[in-house]
């Protein structure tokens, strides 16, 4: 583990707009949703915030829209505690945003557009690389331009950085950048759109940890919701339990998992505590609402563990 904690993330920005309804709306049928919010999010933003308020030393690398509520987001990342000088607004573009319906389990559904998560291109990677070099860690997502999020993890490999992948949204990836992967986290969806192996039971999880191992990936966390974790580190895979907690709501846990995880890795290079952590971080968002209204901050995760 190397002496500097410094951690980047590279990712989307959005505006979450979230509809919460009794069910997800079918084809032709028209709902009342029983409350709106306009809040904060995209996973790259989500993650951020969740290292920066876990007590990470942190940078991000994102994109705004030419648009008011784009500088009102870099505002608030800065009170979270992240470096924002490679944050850049992107011409003639919106901020990305994100359509949400929540149902009445607290499960969603979302739709995205791009916006200026678009102009995350090669050539912004390129040239805010020094961030990524001089970091200990890299933490990426796919809601930004595959040859971007490709061309992070290749300089990051050639600098021996620690690469971490939360493979979502759900896709299929190349062998080429899954090959450069350190730390891979993805939930049962993503797992099953990497491997093709449905995720039920944890056999199924163990199977396809061995899958994602073959394609040369170190560590395998696959979050399994209220069951907990499947870790799995070079084959030797385990369920850590997670925590018992009301779910509000589920937006952003995922998000808040990944960036509390790494913040508590780059602290203690120890793979149960840092799940430990994550896994309480995430507690607390689902029993709250919304994206990053529901992370937690460091005291709260330390209070919610002891």
């Amino acid at each position: 583990m190397q002496a500097n904690k410094k951690m980047v993330v590279l990712g989307s920005i959005n505006i979450d707009h979230v509809l919460q309804v009794p069910h997800f709306p079918r084809p032709g049928e028209t709902l009342s949703g029983k409350q709106y919010q306009m809040s904060f999010g995209g996973k790259g933003a989500n993650q951020a915030v969740a290292a920066g308020r876990s007590g990470a030393s942190i940078a991000f690398m994102a994109c705004i829209g030419e648009d008011e509520v784009g500088h009102a987001v870099r505002e608030q990342l800065a009170k979270d505690n992240i470096d924002i000088s490679a944050i850049e607004m992107a011409k003639g573009e919106a901020t990305g945003l994100a359509m949400i319906y929540l149902d009445d389990q607290g499960e969603n559904t979302i739709g995205i557009y791009p916006g200026a998560n678009a102009s995350l291109t090669k050539a912004y990677v390129e040239k805010h690389q020094q961030l990524i070099i001089d970091s200990a860690a890299l933490l990426l997502q796919l809601e930004t331009p595959l040859e971007s999020v490709l061309a992070a993890a290749q300089l990051a490999h050639q600098h021996d950085i620690l690469t971490v992948l939360n493979p979502a949204p759900a896709q299929p990836l190349s062998d080429e950048l899954l090959s450069l992967i350190d730390i891979i986290t993805p939930n049962e969806t993503e797992a099953e759109a990497l491997t093709g192996i449905s995720v039920q039971t944890d056999k199924d999880a163990e199977q396809a940890a061995h899958g994602l191992h073959k394609k040369g990936i170190d560590t395998v966390i696959i979050t399994l919701g209220s069951r907990g974790v499947w870790l799995s580190v070079k084959g030797q895979g385990q369920l850590i339990a997670g925590y018992e907690v009301i779910v509000t709501d589920t937006i952003a846990a995922g998000d808040t998992f990944n960036g509390a995880f790494l913040c508590r890795y780059l602290e203690t290079a120890d793979w149960h505590q840092a799940v430990d952590f994550a896994q309480a971080a995430a507690a607390i968002a689902v029993s709250r609402q919304g994206a990053q209204t529901s992370i937690p901050w460091r005291e709260e995760i330390i209070d919610f563990l002891n």
